[in-house]
């Protein structure tokens, strides 16, 4: 992989610093102004092209790269970086007019019309065309341009146009099918076509899933769920030859749109074709209890995706986004701890949306680091003042972040649970994963996030190397995966297993004999039928606590103990919770039901015990606690109170953030320290 971060920004320490640059919607003089207003906030690095497609090429194979030569000009010789966009995001209005079958169709059979972004349809052949041949002609024209620093792939790649269901893109679903299965026989065994008389006897019989009459063949739907997340990394893939001929020494990268989720791409296999992962990440008001913790999570995902390694913040707001019910504003000092929030685990560049706040457009009212009302603003105030902390902050580029405890996720096994017949639409995946990671967050121990797909063939060798494993709701399991978890075990990581986990395998296929199929030898225990509960609804446990959600009619081996048991319903007397030890020191437990956050503390606090995982660091109140290490032994530990009292942090060292040596930490709510320590 190439280190995209070595060697950048010649002369200077600091973290990567910027936003998407859009200078082709002002005048030249408002480009001028922004070099002089960069220089002031610190900004070395601006991602420039992004929506620029139909200005570079204003009609097929007429290119105009003049205004775009003096941009690139005028920030290098302001010291201004550049990540350098393909401008493939967006078709231009002569391509949707001259060809209009590359634009999408939606799963009832309407295609869309040109006029908003990412309408085109991911498997047209004249899209791929037309977007190699710019492609090409950027790459030509910069190849030796010295603000060139990084390649940015089109942009959000999915974001709209996730799937499409024209005959071009059916014909591709086919192919693709072809190429998994080998023969149609393989597809019926794994589609389970003999219900509902829904066997192929040739692979043109197939289509892409588009309207049905009632519940459609949920292999078929996860499958071309696959497909389109591998048609959209062709595309990717196909743009990154281009460049990797004519720029072989220059990184490529595209942003990833990670989120606690999980939307339609596997950014866990699209990670291994990166040189730096890069991602945006947004606050969601109204979707998350505790947004900042949805943020916090994103973010290990993020490090996940990123096999541990050094990330890049490609976007992220500097107050409201534009596209929520209602977009709230940040208050004052948000935006710099969302910034750390970030850095702390593993980002080593913070970039916005966008530089300056658009005048006009569908985009007109997402805040930016220069927002309407211009420098004179307290929102340019604090920009600049993250700006300097993060040139303070260079010294811990390129360390790393590890905790004793992973979460397990996966983006197909969530795609799987998006399903249309599953025993309860009230269990998600993620929804458990995130709650997990935030109790853990509050009790200072933290979490790494592991996605499946980041590591194929030696995802045993890194679930190995934690203390703890938590697998949440991982409703789909392939063989490879359940003995990853198993190897894990047997080496010596204590795994906690939760319900709806193990049940089926890669193709949706129950796995028979009871629940949870993948893992019932490990955990000793098996699950005769489920019993999920309505919303409203609670079950009592024999210690007191209560769950809601999931019960289960189970059993358990003599082995293994049961630590809580349902004490009413139809699952009265039933294991609810488990632990059972293992001959290599480790155990393995068993939760079957969802309890409230201070019951799963309990459950996870006596995991963690077991298995000698330790704190952050010794710590009282709301702060979250990340540490960073570099490869000579150096440290940073993090600390953001992110809660409305204060708290209290033992460490000894230099805080970064005040410049003042501290021996112990006492944080206000909303304060953030940054402790270099020894």
């Amino acid at each position: 992989m190439r280190r995209w971060s070595e060697g950048q920004h010649a002369g200077r320490q600091g973290l990567a610093f910027g936003a998407d640059y859009n200078p082709e919607q002002w005048p030249v003089e408002v480009r001028r102004e922004d070099v002089r207003l960069m220089a002031q906030a610190g900004v070395n690095l601006v991602s420039v092209g992004i929506f620029s497609w139909s200005l570079l090429e204003p009609e097929p194979d007429r290119f105009d790269f003049g205004w775009l030569d003096d941009v690139l000009d005028d920030l290098h010789a302001a010291g201004v970086d550049v990540s350098l966009a393909t401008a493939t995001a967006s078709e231009p209005a002569w391509l949707a007019q001259r060809w209009p079958e590359a634009l999408r169709v939606d799963a009832a059979g309407r295609r869309v019309v040109f006029g908003s972004r990412q309408s085109w349809c991911p498997s047209s052949p004249v899209y791929r065309e037309r977007s190699l041949k710019l492609v090409e002609a950027l790459a030509t024209r910069y190849a030796e341009h010295p603000a060139l620093r990084l390649w940015h792939v089109s942009n959000e790649l999915g974001c709209h146009n996730p799937h499409c269901y024209c005959d071009v893109s059916a014909e591709s679903f086919r192919r693709w099918l072809s190429g998994r299965y080998g023969d149609v026989e393989a597809l019926n065994a794994a589609w389970a076509t003999a219900f509902w008389s829904q066997h192929y006897t040739s692979f043109e019989q197939v289509q892409a899933p588009g309207s049905t009459s009632t519940f459609k063949n949920p292999t078929q739907v996860l499958d071309f769920a696959r497909f389109s997340s591998d048609e959209l990394l062709g595309q990717h893939l196909a743009e990154k030859e281009v460049l990797r001929r004519i720029t072989p020494d220059v990184p490529v990268t595209t942003n990833f749109m990670i989120g606690s989720q999980l939307n339609p791409l596997d950014y866990g296999r699209w990670a291994l074709e990166q040189d730096v992962v890069s991602n945006d990440h947004y606050l969601i008001h109204g979707a998350y209890d505790d947004p900042r913790g949805e943020l916090a999570y994103s973010a290990d995902l993020t490090r996940g995706v990123a096999d541990g390694q050094p990330w890049l913040l490609m976007e992220h707001s500097t107050s409201a986004v534009n596209w929520q019910p209602v977009n709230i504003a940040k208050p004052a000092g948000q935006m710099l701890q969302d910034s750390l929030s970030h850095v702390a685990r593993g980002a080593d560049g913070v970039c916005f949306f966008q530089w300056r706040q658009s005048a006009g457009g569908a985009e007109q009212w997402h805040s930016a680091m220069v927002p309407h009302a211009g420098e004179d603003s307290e929102r340019f105030r604090e920009v600049v003042e993250l700006g300097a902390l993060l040139d303070r902050l260079g010294e811990l580029r390129g360390s790393t972040v590890t905790h004793d405890v992973a979460i397990l996720v996966d983006w197909q096994n969530a795609w799987a649970m998006g399903g249309e017949t599953l025993p309860s639409d009230r269990v998600r995946h993620a929804d458990l994963a995130l709650r997990i990671h935030g109790v853990l967050r509050a009790a200072h121990l933290g979490a790494d996030v592991v996605p499946v797909g980041a590591h194929p063939g030696d995802l045993a060798t890194v679930l190995s190397r934690y203390r703890v494993l938590v697998v949440p709701t991982l409703y789909l399991c392939d063989d490879a995966t359940a003995a990853a978890v198993r190897a894990a075990a047997e080496a010596g990581t204590h795994v906690l297993v939760t319900y709806l986990s193990g049940i089926v395998d890669g193709n949706l296929r129950v796995r028979l004999g009871g629940y949870p199929g993948a893992f019932r030898d490990l955990l000793g225990v098996r699950v005769e039928e489920f019993h999920p509960l309505a919303d409203g609804v609670a079950c009592e446990l024999d210690d007191g606590t209560v769950g809601d959600l999931w019960t289960e009619i189970a059993t358990a081996a003599d082995d293994v103990e049961v630590l809580a048991s349902y004490a009413e319903g139809a699952t009265a007397g039933c294991p609810a919770l488990t632990r059972r030890d293992l001959p290599s020191g480790a155990s393995a437990w068993y939760l079957g039901t969802s309890v409230d956050d201070e019951a799963l503390e309990r459950v996870l606090r006596e995991v963690c015990a077991a298995a000698g995982a330790r704190p952050v660091a010794a710590a009282q109140g709301p702060v979250d606690l990340v540490r960073r290490r570099a490869a000579d032994g150096r440290s940073w530990l993090f600390a953001l109170n992110h809660g409305e009292e204060p708290a209290t942090v033992q460490t000894r060292g230099v805080d970064l953030v005040s410049g003042q040596d501290v021996d112990g930490l006492d944080l206000e709510p909303g304060a953030s320290a940054v402790v270099r320590e020894g």
